[in-house]
């Protein structure tokens, strides 16, 4: 019988590191960040190229927390919400690490955490750096409108985090480790509104939700947290609504697309999204909170849309995948 769970062994977060933009700085975890930036250009030409520094910087970041060099870095797993993952890329070209492109909507910084996490229970790497970023400016020039153009945001609409996380995954101890991976499958229940990610995502983690308790055997209760990376506040409603039915009440659930930002203050609509939310949420937010032993156990979900331009234009739904990390503290 076919397994999405899987347990890790001895894999530790040894370091992260936090970059957010103007915006974001100015929300309600604004302390939390490592790096705040003013300037959401970075001082380059392009959107694009802002926020490939966004992303070199933030895994530079990283390294150096953990005191690694690039070349004692076995591989990088990054990615973004780019068409050919362009801010991956371009950003991390010069450090001159192994990479490993991926792409998996706003799930995609988990997605690395699960995948490092595996390939080093595994036995093929010491030392993984994991990437993810997504910048407002450039998400809304593929997949919406250019700023110039004035879109009217609709109440089910989501604020793209200009922001980038980044983690150093290995055998050392770290602050925390990874205990169990869930692979989520993709569930399409044909959400055709690109403008409201939330419902297409909510039933993807929901299905990964439920079947990693189903396949551990474990409670809402052995987690402090059960966090997901960018449903907002649409989505998480129709996420707990879902496992309601499916007979599971998740009390302790929050998503980082809702803290991020102050939804009456900010003009955010529904929340935040982007690669960058979930990365940039738990490498500034909850990593601090689990080092200062506030919590000790978290289930972090990944969640996205796997929608394309091209998709949406010829009038295909969005299919939602999540993927989960089951995360410990580990005590100095």
């Amino acid at each position: 019988m076919r397994k999405q769970t899987y347990k890790i062994e001895d894999v530790y977060i040894n370091s992260v590191f936090s970059s957010v933009g103007k915006k974001e700085a100015e929300g309600p975890l604004g302390e939390y960040f490592d790096a705040k930036y003013t300037d959401d250009m970075l001082g380059q030409s392009s959107w694009e190229m802002a926020e490939s520094t966004l992303m070199k910087n933030t895994v530079s970041g990283a390294l150096t927390s953990a005191g690694k060099t690039p070349d004692e870095i076995d591989m990088i797993l990054a990615g973004d919400l780019l068409n050919q993952c362009t801010a991956s890329s371009y950003g991390l070209k010069e450090l001159g690490i192994p990479y490993l492109g991926l792409y998996g909507a706003c799930s995609t910084f988990v997605e690395g955490l699960c995948l490092g996490s595996m390939l080093l229970s595994g036995g093929f790497a010491n030392n993984i750096a994991i990437g993810a970023s997504s910048h407002f400016c450039s998400s809304q020039k593929q997949y919406r409108f250019p700023l110039e153009y004035g879109e009217v945001r609709t109440p089910t609409s989501q604020w793209t985090v200009t922001g980038s996380g980044s983690a150093v995954l290995n055998k050392e101890k770290g602050f925390a480790k990874v205990s169990e991976v869930t692979i989520g499958k993709m569930v399409d229940l044909g959400i055709t509104d690109a403008n409201n990610m939330g419902a297409a995502m909510a039933p993807s983690a929901a299905d990964t939700i439920y079947t990693h308790f189903k396949e551990t055997g474990k409670t809402p209760e052995d987690y402090d947290l059960v966090i997901t990376g960018d449903l907002a506040w649409v989505g998480s409603d129709i996420l707990l609504e879902l496992l309601r039915d499916k007979g599971l009440d998740l009390h302790n659930h929050t998503d980082c697309g809702k803290i991020i930002f102050d939804k009456n203050k900010q003009g955010v609509k529904s929340g935040g999204s982007g690669c960058g939310c979930v990365a940039s949420v738990f490498s500034g937010f909850f990593a601090k909170k689990l080092k200062e032993n506030e919590i000790q156990k978290v289930l972090l979900l990944g969640t996205g849309a796997l929608m394309s331009p091209t998709g949406v234009l010829v009038g295909e739904s969005i299919a939602g995948v999540a993927h989960a990390v089951a995360i410990e503290r580990v005590d100095a």
